[in-house]
């Protein structure tokens, strides 16, 4: 375990989040303001295979871990930090959104930021990107740039907390 909160439980991924997390990745709703991008299984087993041979790298710099809700284990999303920023995101299945679990999971992720050390989080946010940006600015993030973003060409908002 990496961290928890009240409700959620936050680990490293693993195999067995395969199909959940397909389902997440494959769905265009959840990806709409991400990358766009949805894949195969056979591509998002290799991703998901990527993405735990980097906890093991000494210089790794990218973390995406799983959620799981606590009541019963189900893994619900991912959360992520990026080192070279200290760029928060989170994602999570379609069925278990409006379910007060973004604003809980940024709320850990800034715990356990604090904990780690860091001094300084950012985090992007689609404009079109209502729910995300309501989360973020809960937190205490402030706006620091407006902007039309490379991948999505999509208006982009830079937020950052000091913690």
């Amino acid at each position: 375990m990496i961290f928890e909160t009240e409700r959620l439980i936050v680990r490293k991924l693993i195999l067995d989040d395969l199909l959940s997390f397909h389902k997440m990745q494959s769905n265009p709703k959840v990806m709409r303001y991400v990358t766009g991008d949805v894949k195969s299984l056979q591509e998002h087993e290799l991703e998901l295979k990527e993405l735990m041979a980097k906890y093991d790298l000494p210089n790794n710099n990218f973390w995406i871990y799983a959620i799981d809700r606590k009541s019963d284990g189900e893994f619900i999303g991912t959360c992520a930090i990026v080192d070279e920023v200290n760029e928060l995101g989170y994602r999570f299945l379609e069925q278990f959104w409006g379910l007060g679990y973004g604003k809980e999971i940024c709320n850990g992720l800034i715990q356990y930021c604090k904990e780690i050390g860091l001094k300084l989080l950012t985090a992007y946010v689609v404009d079109k990107n209502i729910a995300s940006a309501k989360i973020i600015e809960s937190n205490n993030f402030k706006v620091v740039k407006k902007f039309v973003s490379d991948d999505l060409k999509l208006p982009e908002t830079k937020y950052e907390l000091y913690i």
